[in-house]
């Protein structure tokens, strides 16, 4: 479990990054931490962070990712859900969350490095807010470092959210060797895990699928490349120069690299490249086309998440011959369409997608038991995704019955947002949706109700917005309406509000 990390230029070779990884394992367990306890990680793409994933998986300790886009009340909840006693956190983060720690958690800050304060052009000033705090370099380098004992591995809790709008954190059983080994194979076929591979990870590891790539490719000891973000034409660059044959892109990585003028994209030599991974977000059939045509088959997909882990495979020969699937069930993977009272549906009818995977051990939603007793029927899980298989056992999404958007692979909640939009002075009622986006897949859309009397314009409403929640979060349009659809029950009618932005289309994510 020691891969060789390249980053901004500088190489760490397996044995020194080893070292760091045991240091750091040896500096959790110093803090009292130890089996099914959580380490929460707010940090950019670093080695500091897969050190620290490593490191504590090695001794049975949790590892929870927060979005460094967060703000202080979204960092409040997660840290105080997963009862974390101990954050490590990016010294330039601080300022945007300096009031989301809970009493009793320690705090430790790593200091970007130049490769990162380049990317997000940060300066002395916006570390500031970090002087006379520990630093985590400092204090893993200060522990003694023993062999951490052999144990199952700690696991990543993952924070997701529902219709209630807050984040509800997913907490799995430990796995048992036989579930090990599964995980792998299941890697190995969605992810195109082996020995040897020069991987890429140029999108963010907050998220559960990049962070869940590096982990695989760490446990192959691979060389692997970690980005700070995405730039289209660097990313083309380093796969020519370092010679790279594995990597990691959401479809909106893809659109980008297509708008990329045709002089540009004909500089650089492609052909080291044997496997893309795609999850998270469907890729749509025009962008995979092209990037077939122009890369070769090389781009697999992948439908799953947080708390399936992966359930279907499409390669790029099966996707030009069933365009639009996610592809068919992975090997130790079970999907069934069923209708509301259970029954199994005839291939081409739609109904919800429930899935599990035998290497995926169950889990529970922390502090909510219920929420996840609600998803499961006779042993399998849905998420909502509506769908359909096809006669060939092919996998359809064509709708999601949850309020959930993914924009740019990105999975956002609109209660989390409703709930703060209606805070605002002069907001009477609120729903936020995903509209048709063609870079991002989906964007976000707030139809608003003011009281009556009231001015508010939409950039007031995207300036509240923006000092409450991470950026991402802040609908791109604002549309005002004088009464908004209710239903009997009082639900607002969001598949009217939504449906006038989706004629015409074949999907509806």
């Amino acid at each position: 479990m020691s891969p060789t990390l390249h980053f901004d230029g500088t190489v760490l070779p397996a044995a020194t990054f080893h070292d760091r990884c045991v240091a750091s394992a040896a500096a959790l367990l110093e803090l009292g931490l130890g089996p099914g306890d959580c380490a929460a990680l707010m940090c950019h793409n670093e080695p500091v962070l897969l050190e620290l994933m490593l490191a504590a998986r090695s001794i049975g300790v949790d590892y929870c990712m927060i979005n460094w886009h967060f703000k202080s009340a979204e960092v409040r909840h997660i840290l105080s859900d997963s009862e974390a006693p101990v954050l490590v956190v990016h010294a330039n983060l601080l300022p945007q969350m300096h009031d989301g720690v809970p009493a009793g958690v320690r705090v430790f800050v790593a200091q970007p490095l130049e490769g990162t304060r380049r990317a997000f052009a940060i300066d002395e000033t916006a570390l500031a807010a970090a002087a006379g705090l520990e630093t985590w370099a400092f204090f893993r380098e200060t522990r003694r470092r023993p062999a951490p004992a052999p144990q199952r591995p700690g696991s990543m809790r993952v924070y997701t959210s529902g219709t209630t709008g807050l984040p509800k954190g997913v907490r799995r059983q430990p796995p048992t060797p036989e579930q090990v080994q599964r995980v792998a194979e299941m890697c190995a076929t969605a992810l195109g895990m082996e020995r040897g591979m020069r991987a890429l990870m140029c999108a963010p590891m907050y998220h559960s699928a990049p962070a869940g790539y590096v982990v695989q490719a760490a446990l192959q000891d691979a060389d692997l490349w970690i980005e700070p973000r995405f730039d289209a034409e660097a990313i083309l660059r380093l796969i020519d120069a370092e010679r790279i044959s594995h990597l990691y892109m959401v479809p909106t990585m893809m659109r980008r690299l297509l708008q990329l003028a045709p002089d540009v994209r004909a500089r650089y030599d492609l052909s080291s490249v044997r496997f893309s991974a795609s999850t998270g977000a469907p890729c749509d059939v025009l962008t995979k086309q092209r990037m077939i045509e122009w890369w070769g088959p090389v781009f697999h997909e992948a439908y799953a998440a947080s708390e399936l882990g992966y359930i279907t495979h499409l390669d790029s020969h099966e996707a030009l011959r069933k365009p639009g699937s996610a592809g068919r069930a992975l090997a130790g993977a079970t999907v069934k369409v069923l209708a509301e009272d259970g029954e199994a549906l005839a291939p081409g009818r739609v109904g919800l997608i429930y899935a599990r995977h035998s290497g995926v051990t169950d889990f529970t939603y922390t502090h909510n038991p219920e929420a996840r007793r609600r998803l499961e029927r006779d042993g399998l899980w849905t998420l909502g995704d509506m769908g359909y298989l096809d006669e060939d056992g092919y996998l359809f999404i064509v709708d999601r019955s949850t309020d959930m958007v993914i924009s740019g692979g990105v999975n956002i909640y609109p209660a989390e947002i409703e709930a703060v939009l209606l805070t605002m002075p002069g907001i009477a009622d609120c729903a936020v949706f995903g509209v048709p986006d063609d870079d991002y897949g989906e964007s976000l859309l707030a139809a608003v109700q003011t009281t009556e009397g009231a001015l508010v314009s939409a950039e007031a409403v995207q300036v509240w917005l923006r000092d409450h929640l991470a950026n991402y979060k802040v609908p791109r349009r604002v549309v005002f309406h004088a009464h908004l659809p209710r239903e009997e029950t009082g639900k607002i009618f969001k598949r009217k509000l939504r449906e006038p932005y989706w004629a015409g289309r074949d999907r509806r994510v």
